[in-house]
C-alpha cells in the first residue's frame, strides 16, 4: 500500500463524533451507581456511545496509518503499535489505545460479559483515556501538515 494524503475532514468528523458521544455519556447519571443502574435505558446508551467512541478512535488511527504511512491494518489491536512505530503515538498512548482496542473487541464479541456495573465504572471514571488519544491525534495533525491533504 502506498501513502497518500490524510484527510483532515475524515479526522475532524470522527473527532467531533467522539466529542458528541462523550457528551452524551457524561449527560447520564454517573454520580451515583444506584441511580445509573436504576434506569434500564442507561446501559444501552452508555454501551453504544462508548463502543462508537472506541471504533472512531481506531478508525482515525487506521486512516493515519493507511494514508500517512501506507500501512495496511486488518486488526484493531495492531493499530496502536504501528502508530507508535511511526511516532504518531507515544509509548504510553499506544499502550492505552491497545487496551481500548481490546475493550472494544470485548464489547463486540463478548458483550454478554460486560456488566452494567463495569460499564458504569468505565463511563464514570475512565473517559479521560479516550480524550488523551484524541489529543494525541490532534497533536499529530498539527505536527504533520506535510501528510495532510491540501484543500
Amino acid at each position: 500500500m502506498t501513502s497518500g494524503n490524510v484527510s483532515a475532514r475524515v479526522i475532524g468528523r470522527r473527532l467531533k463524533m467522539i466529542e458528541d458521544l462523550l457528551r452524551q455519556i457524561r449527560a447520564l447519571p454517573l454520580d451515583i451507581p444506584a441511580v445509573f443502574l436504576a434506569d434500564s435505558k442507561n446501559y444501552p446508551v452508555a454501551e453504544s456511545c462508548l463502543r462508537r467512541c472506541l471504533e472512531a478512535l481506531l478508525d482515525i488511527g487506521r486512516h493515519i496509518l493507511a494514508k500517512g504511512y501506507g500501512a495496511a491494518v486488518s486488526e484493531y489491536k495492531d493499530i496502536p503499535k504501528l502508530l507508535q512505530k511511526h511516532a504518531a503515538l507515544a509509548e504510553d498512548e499506544s499502550h492505552t489505545l491497545h487496551i481500548l482496542a481490546g475493550y472494544r473487541n470485548r464489547m463486540v464479541h463478548f458483550y454478554y460479559e460486560v456488566s452494567e456495573e463495569e460499564l458504569y465504572r468505565i463511563c464514570a471514571q475512565e473517559l479521560g483515556d479516550i480524550e488523551r488519544i484524541t489529543d494525541a491525534y490532534r497533536r499529530w495533525v498539527k505536527q504533520h501538515p506535510d501528510k495532510m491533504e491540501q484543500a
